[in-house]
C-alpha cells in the first residue's frame, strides 16, 4: 500500500470522525443516528480485504472511541471484528451482486452494532441491556445501508487500484 493510499484512508478516518461527531446527531430518524465511521470501515474493508480492513477498522474505531463514553477500544475491537468479517464475505463471493454496498452496509451496519453491544454489556456498561437497544440496532442498520451506497465509491477512490482490493473485485474488473 503506498503513502497516498494511507495519506487518504487517514484522511477518510478523519473526515468521518469529524461529520460523525458533528454533522449526524443533528440527522437523527426516530432518534437513531447512523454510524458513519463503521460504514466507512465497511466499505474499505469490501475493496481491501480482512487483514488490511482490520486494520483500518481499528484504527477508525479507536479514533471514535476518543469521542464516546464507553470503555475505550469498544468500537476499535467491533469494528475491527466487523471490518474482516466484511473482507472475507465480498473476498469469497464470485460474482459481485448489484446492491453490495447497500447489502454489506446494513449487514455490517447490524453486525457492529451486535458486536459492540454484547462487549459494553460485558464491560459492565449496563444501559445497553434494554429493548430500546434492538430497536435502535435495526433503525441504524437500515440507515448504514442508506449510507454505504455513497460511501463505497469514496472507499473505492481512497483505496484506489493499487492491486489491494479483493479478487472478487479485481475479477469483475477483467469480464
Amino acid at each position: 500500500m503506498t503513502w497516498l493510499v494511507r495519506l487518504k484512508l487517514a484522511a477518510l478516518v478523519l473526515t468521518t470522525v469529524v461529520l460523525q461527531t458533528t454533522l449526524f446527531p443533528d440527522l437523527r430518524l426516530f432518534g437513531v443516528a447512523p454510524d458513519l465511521v463503521l460504514v466507512a470501515t465497511i466499505a474499505v474493508a469490501s475493496r481491501v480485504g480482512p487483514e488490511t480492513g482490520a486494520v483500518y477498522g481499528f484504527a477508525s474505531g479507536l479514533v471514535i472511541d476518543l469521542f464516546l463514553q464507553t470503555p475505550l477500544g469498544l468500537s476499535a475491537l467491533s469494528f475491527a471484528v466487523v471490518a474482516y468479517g466484511i473482507g472475507i464475505l465480498h473476498t469469497g463471493l464470485s460474482r459481485t451482486p448489484r446492491f453490495i454496498a447497500a447489502m454489506l452496509g446494513g449487514a455490517g451496519g447490524l453486525a457492529g452494532g451486535l458486536i459492540f453491544v454484547v462487549l459494553a454489556a460485558l464491560a459492565g456498561e449496563d444501559q445497553v441491556i434494554a429493548f430500546r437497544t434492538i430497536w435502535v440496532l435495526v433503525l441504524a442498520a437500515v440507515y448504514d445501508a442508506l449510507l454505504a451506497v455513497p460511501m463505497f465509491p469514496v472507499a473505492r477512490w481512497a483505496v484506489g487500484s493499487t492491486g489491494a482490493e479483493t479478487p472478487a473485485i479485481r475479477g469483475a474488473r477483467s469480464t
